[in-house]
């Protein structure tokens, strides 16, 4: 059986197994992540320095202009889990929400935790003047993440939660709203 088949398996058995079990898992997953997303951060700093990059941007710029981004990374991020928790489940697709979320970010957007993340990265890489982490290292940590939804987790909750989850999949865009300039009586 293929690799990234016994990894959705694994997933599926997981998030629909026994509760303590996935609770359990759920600090491993969460610390796997953040060490994984971190890891970006670091070696994004690590080739600026190794590389010599040059500071671009002046310091008081860059704080004004990393901030906002960073609070507003804080923020998607925090708002997604709050929704999940809201229905007793995490971000960890190990311990997922027991239905499909589709309130608050959830409503705009199939990954807003992760659109939070995305938009983290790229205040890092602005407060930390880091041009390695603005052009190589969170456009890599996108495209990794994307691959990792397409192979594993949106056909893991395909299984798990059927026709609801591809509706969804459908009209939901996988990171940012869509902007309409229509009124709503057009």
């Amino acid at each position: 059986m293929k690799l990234r088949i016994r990894i959705i398996n694994f997933i599926h058995k997981t998030a629909s197994g026994s509760r303590k079990f996935r609770t359990l898992l759920t600090p491993v997953g969460a610390l796997v992540f953040t060490l994984f997303t971190a890891g970006f951060a670091v070696l994004s700093l690590y080739t600026d320095k190794m590389l010599s990059f040059p500071a671009v941007l002046p310091q008081e710029f860059l704080n004004i202009a990393a901030v906002p981004v960073i609070l507003t990374g804080i923020f998607f991020m925090s708002w997604s889990v709050f929704h999940f928790l809201r229905v007793k489940g995490t971000p960890v697709p190990l311990n997922p929400p027991p239905e499909l979320v589709s309130s608050g970010p959830y409503a705009h957007s199939r990954n807003p935790m992760l659109t939070g993340v995305f938009i983290l990265l790229f205040g890092l890489g602005i407060y930390f003047n880091s041009i390695s982490m603005i052009f190589v290292y969170t456009p890599l940590f996108i495209l990794l993440m994307v691959l990792e939804l397409k192979l594993i987790e949106e056909p893991e909750l395909e299984l798990r939660l059927g026709k609801k989850y591809l509706d969804f999949k459908h009209n939901t865009p996988m990171f940012f709203p869509r902007i309409s300039w229509k009124s709503k009586s057009e």
